[in-house]
């Protein structure tokens, strides 16, 4: 199982390419940014609790981010933990993820959810009931703007374009691997099965090694080869058991979680997790 790191890249906290560069230089195998558009002020409770972090109003541009940290290393894999696709253009979203795929050369996994808060989404003009048919459908234009095709075409509810030319195209053939961050149950597993490459679960949220067995089933009953399934745990409890009882599992990574903090205390939560490495 490999071990990777979940951080948070804002104005308060390290920049990112450093961030990036110190992970690679202790050995992690991949490091994910999340990102929120903004924080509406009556954005309620979250997922993690009854008040949502302040940090939230204070996150860069995810792909901006990434970009700095694919410029400054050469091995790490980059993620998106999480990338709200709903609240984007699909056109320009393909865009931005192939060019972090080229400058990267093909090192960026795409980790995706629906989002929750439903004010950010309305401030985006996005449906909340419609976020998830919306995200299925901007994956499947995204899928043809990456297409090895000279000239591409696609027509949906959210988004159409005639035939296009769209450049540069992903390293990794027809995109990077597909992450869908969303709590478990019969549409998650629906929606892995139907159009992503895995799930991203995090964990303190979801019933993780209980609902393998039933995501198993559904991306097999949808044809899809069993052993292609990829499985990101997001936010792991790093003790030695619990990343044990992962990897008995079939969890093929984790993303350990860093303090959203100054350098100093980013550092020592990487260093931290450095010594799980060498077990």
């Amino acid at each position: 199982m490999d071990i990777g790191l979940l951080a948070f890249p804002s104005d308060i906290t390290m920049h990112p390419a450093e961030l990036a560069r110190e992970a690679e230089d202790r050995g992690f195998e991949s490091i994910f940014y999340p990102e929120h558009s903004h924080l509406p002020v009556d954005s309620g409770p979250w997922p993690g609790g009854p008040v949502i972090p302040d940090h939230y109003a204070h996150g860069l541009d995810l792909f901006a981010a990434l970009g700095a940290a694919a410029a400054v290393t050469s091995r790490i894999k980059l993620g998106s933990g999480i990338c709200l696709v709903p609240q984007h253009d699909a056109i320009w979203l393909a865009r931005q993820v192939a060019t972090i795929d080229h400058l990267s050369n093909g090192r960026f996994v795409f980790g995706i959810g629906f989002g929750w808060n439903k004010p950010e989404l309305a401030n985006h003009g996005v449906v909340f009931a419609d976020r998830r048919d919306m995200t299925s459908e901007h994956i499947a234009a995204m899928r043809a703007l990456w297409a090895p095709d000279e000239i591409v075409s696609f027509e949906g509810r959210w988004t159409s374009f005639g035939p296009s030319r769209a450049f540069p195209k992903p390293v990794q053939p027809g995109g990077p691997p597909i992450l869908i961050a969303a709590g478990a149950g019969p549409k998650l597993r629906a929606a892995v099965a139907d159009y992503a490459d895995g799930w991203g679960p995090i964990q303190g949220r979801n019933e993780i090694v209980p609902e393998l067995p039933a995501l198993r089933e559904a991306w097999a009953a949808a044809g899809r080869d069993p052993a292609a399934l990829q499985i990101t745990v997001f936010g792991a409890d790093p003790s030695p058991a619990n990343l044990e009882a992962l990897e008995a599992a079939g969890v093929q990574r984790v993303g350990l979680g860093l303090p959203v903090a100054g350098r100093d205390k980013m550092l020592a939560g990487m260093d931290r997790h450095a010594a799980l490495l060498s077990r």
